[in-house]
Order: C-alpha cells, then structure tokens, then sequence
C-alpha cells in the first residue's frame, strides 16, 4: 500500500516510515504542509498520516485542502496538543483517527490497519486469472498456493496489477518501485519481472506477465486470460548493463 506520511520531526517522519515499511508498505516522507499537499494531489494514498504543527501550511489546513481533493482516502491526525477542541475540529474536517503524542509504534500501526480494511471501496485483493496478492496482508497466491515475494517483487507485482491491461513503461516502475532517477542505466526491471515470472510459475512469453516491446509490462486483463490471447513475445531490448540486486530482508 502507498503511504504518505507529514511529519515536521525529520528523525520522528523516518522511524515511522521504517516502521511502517516493515509491514511492506512503500511511504513517502514530507516535513512540511505544502509538500503534504502536493504528494497527496499527486499519488492519492492509500493512507496519509497528519502531524498538525507543520511549517508552510498547518495540519489543520492541509487536512481541509486533502479533503477537498478526495473525502474518502483515510487521514490519521498525530498531534501534541492536548485540547478537546482541536480533537473535535479535526473529526469535524475529516480526519478518520487521531492519536496524542506520545504513542506506541505498535498502535499506531494497528490503527493504520485497521484504517486501511474500513477504507471504502478499497482495491485490498487484487486478481488475475488465479493469482491472488492481498494488499494487507501483504501475501500472494497462485492457485491457492502461496508464493513468498520480497518487498521489492511484492511491490513490482502490485503495480502491475494496479495497472492491469496497462502498458507500464520501465521508467515508470523505476520511479515507483525503486524511487531510481529514470536517467539511470539499469536493468534492474527485467531482472526483477524474470524473479517474478520464475516464482509464479510463469514463464516467458508469460501467461500473466507480458512484455510489451520496446516499453514495459503489462499484466493480462481479464478478457485476456479468458480469451486465451496471444502473449506478446519477448525480445532482448537494450536496457543496460545487467545489475546485480542487493538481497532484502522479507
């Protein structure tokens, strides 16, 4: 799941960030109010999480411009002040919880779960043919078998099927998945599609996961599985030197 988080406290911003990670979640760390609206115009999260003493634009303020831009995507207030009032006046903008510094970590993360599985027509389970990837709880499963991904390949596999019967060039998922400068030589998309073909059983030319020529992947529509359409058939294109992942930590 995308999360974006606004919080002032740099230090505080980035252990939220690592923690929620750990679920297998991608954040987006912003420490003032106008960034926070900007990144939430731009990405529309899953989940934001709201400091509201912000420098540029108050919390207050960014909630009421974010509600403005979607009223339905949960916002998790965290602030220091102890007043009734600016409780009730954040429920009252739109907030959907707030929570009193200081907090657990454990909480807040139970909260955001809890968050995310009231979001109103969330897209939590996300299929393709008999794949099945459970953006909560963060497992895939082909067949009814489950399949252990890494974070990256978890959220490789995510946005193709966000994305489903979409090209989706490699700069694009250069920039989602790996938050890489496109302008980088790398092959790093191919080598992680050919991790994924590998574990799902799927190999090139790719009942799933096909490559579109000279672009990107996409990963088969509906009607395409049923159908029985032709995969595109894979050609070797000039994507860089071959790298060499660096293992994750599941």
């Amino acid at each position: 799941m995308e999360l974006l988080i606004a919080e002032d406290n740099k230090p505080l911003g980035i252990f939220l960030a690592r923690g929620l990670e750990a679920d297998g979640h991608r954040v987006r760390l912003t420490c003032d109010g106008g960034a926070a609206v900007e990144a939430f115009r731009e990405a529309l999260p899953d989940l934001t999480i709201l400091d509201l003493n912000m420098p540029v634009k108050d919390g207050e303020q960014v909630l009421e411009e974010v509600r403005a831009l979607d009223a339905d995507l949960p916002v998790l207030i965290l602030t220091a002040r102890q007043e009734v009032e600016t409780r009730v006046r954040c429920l009252d903008l739109g907030a959907d919880d707030l929570m009193i510094k200081p907090f657990s970590l454990h909480e807040l993360r139970a909260r955001c779960r809890a968050l995310l599985r009231r979001k109103r027509e969330a897209r939590l389970l996300l299929r393709a043919g008999d794949l099945e990837l459970d953006r909560l709880d963060h497992t895939v499963r082909r067949g009814g078998r489950q399949i252990a991904l890494t974070n990256k390949e978890f959220a490789l596999l995510e946005h193709l099927l966000l994305s489903r019967g979409q090209c989706v060039s490699r700069v694009e998922l250069l920039d989602s998945v790996w938050k890489m400068d496109p302008a980088q030589t790398t092959n790093i998309v191919d080598v992680y599609v050919n991790y994924l073909r590998r574990k799902l059983q799927d190999p090139p030319p790719g009942r799933l996961i096909r490559t579109v020529r000279g672009f990107g992947y996409k990963m088969a529509s509906q009607s395409e599985l049923t159908l029985g359409a032709e995969p595109v058939v894979v050609l070797s294109d000039n994507a860089g030197p071959a790298v060499a992942p660096e293992p994750e930590i599941n």
